[in-house]
């Protein structure tokens, strides 16, 4: 295994930290965007001349008559006043506009760095892998846009949950480079080695309940069966199993989409909690314990915020703090992950 010169890589590793960054700060106005219903406000996708909003009344009346023609606002949004489509336009605009940023903030210091010679060869392939995961992610929310803009006033709960997934998906890949390129292994690695495969699990597992939340977000089940843990009389809703065939109803049917979302939610704040559990008869640095720590906080953090979020039916501050811890979660988990060796772990230079 290649020697990391961590004094040369740093300056790569704070530069795909301030992209991770910016990758959260997209999945947090994304969630704004969805909350406040402004994702159909831009009907065209216009990667380079879109950069700059409207700036004059003929500008912004020429946007607005083209809104005025999908179905959200024709069958949600009728009578709305410019000013108020100001409102939404700016949050999708912002979205987008947050997704170029992240293109040339990643590509211009990329193209610096290789000149540098700065990226070890052996990432080299994972870093041209990034650039166009971004790009994919662009042309993905477009396609996820266009699934509003035909008959029904909102997007493909499908398409909201793959572009949600692809975009953590991207977060993940760059905080792990950056870690591997920043923070050296500790030198009680190797007794840690029990915990890898349960971490993996955990992260799989907080995976699935972040996609099944997009699901719950996208299809609005979210609005149905404000209460918990009781759906109604019960602890799972009564009209779970009604639709046919059988396998549409978990993911078509609302009631068993939020439940499907509250187990594995369930699931995942107990299993994060058993990690960090475990992790405490295992001895670690102060760095690691940290970072076991930081996970079994945020894991508390996030299902409270659910559960709130649940009971007072999508309050804009706690669904937007939902999704945030949530990425926020699967980042510490990343960083936990790291931490620990891997299952064909041997002693290497790095090590020693």
């Amino acid at each position: 295994m290649d020697v990391i010169d961590y004094q040369k890589t740093k300056p790569v590793a704070l530069w795909l930290y301030s992209c991770a960054f910016l990758v959260f700060c997209i999945a947090v106005v994304g969630a704004i965007t969805r909350l406040t219903g402004s994702g159909l406000s831009i009907v065209e996708w216009q990667p380079v001349t879109g950069v700059l909003p409207p700036h004059d009344a003929e500008s912004w009346n020429k946007v607005f008559d083209l809104y005025k023609e999908t179905p959200q606002y024709q069958k949600i949004n009728e009578g709305m006043s410019l000013e108020d489509f100001k409102s939404i336009f700016f949050w999708e605009w912002f979205h987008r506009l947050l997704g170029r940023a992240v293109g040339a903030v990643y590509l211009l210091p990329l193209l610096i760095f290789l000149a540098m010679k700065r990226i070890p060869r052996i990432y080299l392939p994972s870093f041209a892998g990034f650039f166009l995961l971004g790009g994919a992610q662009g042309v993905l929310g477009w396609y996820m846009v266009k699934s509003g803009l035909i008959d029904m006033p909102a997007v493909s709960h499908y398409r909201l949950a793959a572009h949600l997934s692809l975009a953590l998906i991207l977060f993940s890949l760059l905080l792990n480079m950056a870690l591997k390129l920043s923070v050296p292994p500790s030198k009680d690695r190797a007794l840690l080695f029990p915990l890898y495969k349960i971490a993996r699990r955990v992260i799989m597992l907080l995976a699935v309940t972040i996609v099944w939340g997009a699901l719950v977000a996208g299809s609005k089940a979210g609005l149905i069966y404000n209460t918990f843990p009781l759906m109604g009389k019960y602890p799972w809703p009564t009209e779970g199993l009604d639709m046919a065939p059988l396998w549409i109803n978990l993911f078509e049917n609302h009631a068993t989409v939020q439940f499907i979302h509250r187990v594995l939610a369930t699931l995942t704040a107990l299993s994060v909690l058993f990690l960090v559990g475990r992790s405490m008869n295992f001895q670690k640095s102060r760095r690691v314990s940290y970072a076991f720590g930081l996970a079994g906080a945020l894991v508390i953090v996030q299902f409270t915020l659910g559960v709130i979020t649940l009971l007072t039916q999508l309050l804009l501050p706690a669904a937007v703090l939902h999704q945030a811890v949530a990425v926020l979660l699967l980042g510490s988990l990343i960083w936990v992950l790291h931490e620990l060796p891997p299952e064909d772990y041997s002693l290497d230079k790095n090590d020693k």
